[in-house]
């Protein structure tokens, strides 16, 4: 009887690994599309370059946040735009940068908006609600308060607004580990999981969400979803707002190249509970999708085949051929499509990174409470409900 329950359990493991092979072998091709795609988008489009009011709502300090803020100000962008600082806390320490930010680009506008008014359960979307209202301008990009963003970001994003059926354009991103072993394993999940995740999307069911790396989009769209006010207690509030704008017939885009996030310092507590809280966000924005992407962790399967068959030949040459189509659909992203510089530095650290995504996603299932910014949440159909 035990015999038979393990060879039971054996033939599941390498089903999941044969399926994990054939994901990571349409992450390649996905990866390879996209490739194709930069590469034809680099002849461009007519340069369109709309007025755009940046919104980056704050709280607290990031890691490299004021160069991050910098690289907003040093912008080859032929058009006007703004930059809109949010904080709900009139004693943020983020103010004080922003401060020093005018001071140094004292032609560029830069504005500080006090968010006093606490409209939902998702405080960045409130103060987003409240800082729409003092932009000037009918282009719209929202991006997170650690994303650092090459000279020609602009002129890049806004350009695919030249078309009216684009309503968003989102951006991959790669992120800058501090020297912890949390947030090298957080860096490398972005380029090798992550990305590829979002690559094997965008070529099997389309964009249809946002990144809060970027979310470009125009006043009117926003307007037609019920504003950020239909966003406040939503935790994916970057997903929704992408996947509402699709809804309404406009494509979303991803932009051809990727922007910077730093990390920070993550203790394995704390990578664990942001790991979760990403888990169960996806659980409840993309439940179907969510439960099949148990087959990604083709290495843990493979491992896991190896030790239930006792070392056989043909569950060795499945893990061969894992490691293979793992690393090889790794370096691809996380090289080719991201540029991470330091990818090769933390590749081996990939099967350690892949058991603890496959132990996250078991334990995603088992509870609905989530922490963010120190704060404890109770998460139901994707809508968040503060504990403590």
């Amino acid at each position: 009887m035990a015999h038979h329950f393990v060879n039971i359990l054996t033939a599941l493991a390498a089903l999941a690994t044969l399926a994990g092979l054939g994901y990571c072998g349409l992450g390649l091709w996905s990866a390879g599309r996209f490739l194709r795609d930069r590469q034809d988008k680099e002849s461009g489009p007519p340069l369109f370059a709309p007025a755009v009011s940046i919104l980056k709502p704050l709280k607290g300090a990031d890691p490299r946040m004021y160069e991050s803020f910098r690289s907003h100000c040093l912008q080859e962008y032929p058009g006007p735009y703004e930059i809109l600082f949010g904080v709900s806390d009139p004693h943020d320490s983020a103010i004080e940068l922003v401060r020093r930010l005018q001071v140094e680009f004292p032609r560029q506008s830069i504005r500080l908006v006090l968010c006093a008014n606490i409209l939902g359960t998702n405080v960045k979307v409130s103060n987003l609600a409240q800082m729409v209202e003092q932009a000037q301008f009918d282009h719209l990009l929202v991006n997170d308060s650690d994303i650092a963003v090459p000279p020609d970001y602009l002129r890049r994003v806004l350009s695919p607004f030249a078309s009216p059926q684009v309503g968003m354009v989102t951006c991959l991103y790669r992120g800058e580990a501090s020297p912890t072993l949390g947030s090298r394993l957080e860096s490398l999940g972005i380029s090798t999981d992550f990305a590829l995740g979002v690559l094997v999307a965008r070529q099997t069911e389309g964009m249809r969400f946002g990144l809060g790396s970027t979310l470009a989009f125009r006043r009117d769209d926003l307007r037609a979803i019920g504003g950020f006010e239909a966003l406040l207690d939503y935790l994916a509030d970057d997903y929704e707002l992408g996947n509402r704008i699709a809804r309404l017939g406009k494509s979303v885009e991803l932009a051809e190249f990727a922007v910077d996030t730093h990390l920070p310092p993550y203790t394995l507590t704390e990578f664990w509970q942001h790991q979760l809280r990403w888990a169960r966000s996806i659980r409840d924005s993309r439940r179907w999708g969510y439960l099949g992407y148990a087959v990604t962790f083709v290495l843990p399967w493979a491992l896991s085949t190896l030790f239930l068959a006792q070392g056989a030949s043909w569950a060795w040459g499945l893990l061969g051929a894992a490691l293979v189509l793992r690393v090889g659909s790794a370096v691809l992203v996380g090289n080719s499509v991201l540029h991470d510089r330091t990818l090769f530095r933390h590749l081996w650290l990939l099967p350690l990174r892949d058991l603890i995504g496959l132990l996250v996603w078991l334990v995603s299932f088992a509870g609905h409470t989530v922490v963010w910014r120190g704060d404890t949440f109770l998460l139901k159909e994707g809508k968040l409900r503060r504990i403590s």
